[in-house]
């Protein structure tokens, strides 16, 4: 199934299993979200838990954090990426924070449901990557699923968790299909995923680049390189360890994601690949992202983006070092 229905199966089962899950956003019922990610869920299970909310993030978080506070597990929607940053205090200075306040008697179950990234041609405000500016933040979790199985369980696993989580969708890979098994779950969601094993170069991702990469393993095959793939799956917690091990493997490490290079998820990897792995490493790590630019109009997406080539010119500067 496309990986949009796969999260809208994985709220519906949500839903089902526990009346106290509530789904709130803008436009998310009756028009079921602007993705129709949510389409069809206030029908089956009426307004007052699938909540269409005015266009206030401030507000719709912070009805959250005092629904959360209530016994409820609010599952909010932000429309797009941009978008959260209304929110941001209530984010940053209450989400994360209340369970350390409160000395652990008060958690904080509350799903931020956040589409990032570029690649749809929208307007401005409506493609940013902004997981970085959270990952800086201690006291909640942040998931990032890259395909349709992922995204059906870990939507789950969000909902269940005691912490707040934010749950970062990449919007261009909605109507991606993929196998979803709906019996088992798989690897947990805050540990990476070796797609493809390697033995020259080790290549790191999450979310949409996910399957840019694996066009990248296939295209570097045809040059005689093994390149091996890693899904991050988690930005918080990161799953250093599973990366540690494929670089002592292969000594070479590209860290690709669409978020900018400069402060980027990839610079906190790379240092930390750097403190454990640096009798194995073959050449510096390379990171691949966006540039330090504000968020170029649609028709520039496609040189602000990284994509197959700069990617695997990442690669080709790792190996020839």
């Amino acid at each position: 199934m496309p990986l949009g229905r796969a999260i809208n199966a994985g709220l519906r089962r949500a839903m089902q299993a526990d009346r106290k899950v509530l789904l709130m956003g803008e436009d998310i019922g009756k028009l079921g979200g602007v993705f129709r990610v949510t389409e069809g869920l206030q029908k089956d299970f009426g307004e007052k838990r699938v909540i269409d909310t005015p266009l206030a993030e401030s507000g719709i978080v912070g009805t959250a954090v005092g629904l959360a506070m209530r016994g409820f597990k609010p599952v909010v929607e932000i429309q797009f990426d941009a978008f959260v940053f209304p929110a941001y205090d209530q984010i940053v200075t209450q989400l994360a924070k209340v369970q350390q306040r409160s000395l652990g008697q008060q958690s904080l179950p509350v799903v931020i449901r956040l589409p990032y990234g570029g690649g749809i041609g929208s307007p401005e405000h409506h493609g940013e990557s902004p997981e970085a500016v959270f990952a800086h933040h201690a006291g909640f979790r942040i998931m990032a699923p890259a395909t349709a199985h992922d995204a059906y369980w870990m939507i789950q696993e969000a909902i269940t968790c005691p912490d707040p989580v934010i749950f970062l969708e990449p919007k261009r890979r909605y109507w991606l299909r993929g196998d979803v098994d709906t019996v088992e779950a798989g690897a947990t969601p805050d540990t990476a995923q070796v797609i493809s094993p390697g033995t020259d170069l080790t290549l790191v991702t999450y979310g949409p680049l996910v399957p840019t990469c694996v066009d990248v393993v296939a295209a570097a095959a045809e040059e005689g390189t093994s390149v091996e793939l890693v899904d991050l799956r988690s930005i918080d917690p990161l799953d250093v360890a599973t990366v540690a091990e494929s670089v002592k493997r292969t000594g070479r490490l590209v860290i690709a994601h669409e978020a900018p290079v400069f402060l980027g998820l990839g610079g906190e990897l790379a240092a930390r690949i750097q403190e454990e792995c640096f009798f194995h490493l073959e050449a510096p790590v390379v990171r691949v992202g966006a540039f330090h630019t504000p968020y170029p109009g649609a028709k520039l997406e496609h040189h602000y983006l990284p994509d197959l080539d700069r990617i695997l010119d990442g690669v080709d500067r790792a190996l020839a070092y």
